[in-house]
Parts: structure tokens; C-alpha cells; sequence
């Protein structure tokens, strides 16, 4: 239904592409477009819009809507495909929030469907689950997203441990993941190439920094910092109260970690940024998420940005897919992948910071006025909500008052 997307798939892949509203595309055109009759498919793979269960709803409503959300109904539509064209294997992928504890409508109605599903065609149709980070399996970029990975015949699938560890906590971990058997691949490991190209003059405009504070901040944060630095407890100026802000704000890579999650949307100073004080280039997003290295993201950096955010990285996906093949479908153990980043050359230092605008009248104006966040609840928009509660409840009183 995004028409970006087609338009980036077209130009990479000779696939035959479907382009339209899940709800609106029937099971039937689906297998006619693949050539293949009900249960020929070897694997359906799907991630249905994680909105519905993503921390972002609890920011903005206090709590998300979920299975209430217009774009939960993907679920449906996933299961409705599922079982109309029955393939021997599935993956279904979405946000972490899908499987967070009292939370768990959205997994009860899927295994609820199976069992209906598994009724009606007689299939043994049942899933294993499990939280994955990305960084585990190689990927520069500490990414966690839940899958759900199951079989028609009922045979349980085995998820792949973690082959890579957080050098930060290898000495405290290496006895829980013993098959760990390298450190992270960083941000540094995925744009080391890139960064002897250089940028051509198109990224050098469309990576410029947006939005106040990333255009008069960004340069004087260190690498691997966000806004934090400039509170009273950071080492910079008491600019932001303590936690005030998004964790991603005015964020910065470090070249000696893994990237930060890359999102779909983000505001003109939300992170990651690249640590020379910039947005990343279509380019940069692409490796950070483990992309084939022809594939090139198409549209405007804003929608690159967006498909990005939106996938899957790739080296995952190929991990999942490795496995799936061998555990169900009868194909060779799983190697080396061919998408894993290779270690770059020792990076270089940090780079230096620009001098703090002192002089700027906005800056000078907020120095010292923002406090602390109070406390869970307790926050500027917790209260916003509290007052527009109050108020709808004072006019449903006087409602029913004139009544």
C-alpha cells in the first residue's frame, strides 16, 4: 500500500509486486500472482503494522488502543492469507510490545485463530516465540523485535542463539550465552566503507540538520551522547530538564557501538545522527539495517528514512530465513550469513565538539529554567491528559445535568 516502497522494490528486484490494501487483495489473487496452488508455499512471512502495540502509544496516550487500533486489523488479514493458502512454514514479526506481560491480547487472539484455522483445514498450525535483538545476530544496530515462527505439521522451531555479545557486559555474560562467540559489529563496522567515499553534494543538503535544536546543539554533543549531556547532570549546560526529552533526542552514533534503533519518522531532532553532527545519508541507513549492498533506497531521504525504519534488517532476516530452510524444509545447516558486516579498520577518535552557543538569546533563555522530570505520571503531557480527563468529565456532568 505504500507506494515508495513499490516504487524502491521495482527498482531493485524483478518481482512480482501487489500493490494495494491488504484487506482489499484477496487470498486468490495473491496465489495466482505467486503461481501456486494452496499449500505449495514453503513460508508466508508478514509483519503487520506494530503501531498498535508499540511504546510510542504509551507515550503519546498514556496507553496504546491495540487490538481497538483500525491497524490491528492486519493481524486478521495475515491469518485470513495463512490460511488460505497454507504454507508449510510462517514468520510473523512486530514490535516487542506485542508480547509485553499483561499486554498479551494480541498474542491470545492469534493463538485463538490457529486453533479455529487448524479446525476447519485440519493443519497442526502452532508457533515458538521469542524476542530477538538484532545486535545478537550480528547486526550494527541494537534492534528488538518479537517473532513468531511456526509450522503446518506442528513441528517447533528452534530459534538460532545469539552469536554476538555487548563487549560492555561480555565478562558478566559469557557463562549465559556460551555460544556468543564475537563481540557486537558497530556502527563504525557498517559505515567505515562509506566514509572513504565521502558524501556527494546532494547528501552533504539533504543531511543537514533540522529543527532548532539539532542545528544549534547537535555539534557541541559528544559522540554517543543525547540531550542528556546538556542537563545539570550531564557534563555540558543545564539547557533540557533531567529526562524531559525522548531518549533519542539529539542523539548521536558512537563508531564503537552499534547504532541505536533506526525509526520510521522521526522529529527534525530525533536520532541516531551520525557523529559528524548530521542526519544519515539513504546510503548509511541502508547498512546500519544490513541491506543487500545494490540495493538502494528510492524517494526523498524522508521516505528512505521511513523504509528503513520500517524493516526488518536484513542480516536477520536472512538468519530466520537460514533456519527456517534447514528446520523445515529440508535445506542445509546454516553457515556463515552472507549478509554479516565484515570488522572495519580501528576507528578513529572522536571527533572534537563545536564551542557551546553562548550567544544565542533562545539558548540563554532556556539555561537553568527546564526541571528534572517528577516522576512517572507525573510528567508534562501525564498531566495535559489528567486536564482533558477533568475536562470531559465536567461536561459529560453538565450533559447530563440539562438532561
Amino acid at each position: 500500500m505504500d507506494a515508495a516502497c513499490c516504487r524502491t522494490i521495482r527498482e531493485n528486484r524483478p518481482w512480482r509486486l501487489i500493490e494495494g490494501r491488504i484487506e482489499e487483495v484477496t487470498s486468490e489473487t495473491i496465489l495466482k500472482k505467486a503461481r501456486l496452488r494452496p499449500g505449495e508455499a514453503s513460508v508466508l512471512i508478514g509483519g503487520p503494522p506494530c503501531q498498535p502495540f508499540s511504546k510510542s502509544g504509551y507515550w503519546h496516550r498514556g496507553d496504546s488502543r491495540r487490538l481497538e487500533d483500525p491497524r490491528a486489523r492486519t493481524l486478521e488479514e495475515y491469518l485470513r492469507v495463512l490460511e488460505d493458502t497454507q504454507p508449510r512454514a510462517f514468520l510473523l514479526e512486530n514490535v516487542a510490545g506485542l508480547a509485553y506481560s499483561g499486554k498479551e491480547e494480541g498474542l491470545r487472539f492469534i493463538e485463538e485463530q490457529l486453533e479455529e484455522l487448524n479446525l476447519r483445514c485440519g493443519t497442526s498450525y502452532c508457533f515458538n516465540l521469542k524476542i530477538l535483538n538484532a545486535a545478537h545476530y550480528g547486526v550494527p544496530q541494537v534492534r528488538e523485535r518479537v517473532f513468531l515462527v511456526g509450522s503446518r505439521d506442528g513441528t517447533e522451531f528452534v530459534f538460532p542463539e545469539p552469536r554476538f555479545l555487548d563487549p560492555a557486559g561480555a565478562k558478566q555474560l559469557n557463562t549465559v550465552l556460551e555460544s556468543a562467540q564475537e563481540t557486537y559489529r558497530t556502527a563504525w563496522d557498517a559505515l567505515e566503507p562509506l566514509s572513504r567515499e565521502g558524501l556527494s553534494e546532494e547528501e552533504r543538503s539533504e543531511t543537514a540538520p533540522r529543527g532548532k535544536w539539532a542545528r544549534k546543539l547537535l555539534g557541541t554533543i559528544p559522540e554517543g551522547e543525547n540531550y542528556l549531556f546538556h542537563t545539570e547532570r550531564g557534563d555540558g549546560e543545564p539547557v533540557f530538564g533531567w529526562r524531559r526529552r525522548y531518549w533519542s533526542f539529539l542523539l548521536k552514533l558512537s563508531k564503537n557501538r552499534p547504532s541505536w534503533t533506526i525509526t520510521a519518522q522521526p522529529g527534525p531532532a530525533i536520532g541516531p545522527f551520525h557523529w559528524d553532527s548530521r542526519r544519515l545519508t539513504r546510503r548509511e541507513l541502508a547498512a546500519l539495517q544490513t541491506f543487500p549492498p545494490d540495493y538502494k533506497l528510492t524517494g526523498t531521504l524522508a521516505e528512505a528514512q521511513r523504509q528503513a525504519g520500517n524493516a526488518v534488517p536484513s542480516l536477520l532476516g536472512e538468519v530466520l530465513a537460514r533456519e527456517i530452510h534447514y528446520q523445515f524444509l529440508g535445506g542445509p545447516r546454516p553457515g556463515v550469513p552472507r549478509l554479516l558486516p565484515a570488522k572495519a579498520r580501528q576507528e578513529p577518535p572522536a571527533e572534537s565538539l563545536l564551542p557551546f552557543p553562548f550567544d544565542d538569546d533562545e539558548i540563554q533563555r532556556q539555561l537553568g529554567k527546564d526541571t528534572p522530570h517528577p516522576g512517572n505520571g507525573e510528567g508534562r503531557g501525564a498531566q495535559r491528559r489528567a486536564e482533558r480527563r477533568a475536562e470531559r468529565r465536567v461536561e459529560e456532568r453538565k450533559g447530563m445535568s440539562d438532561l
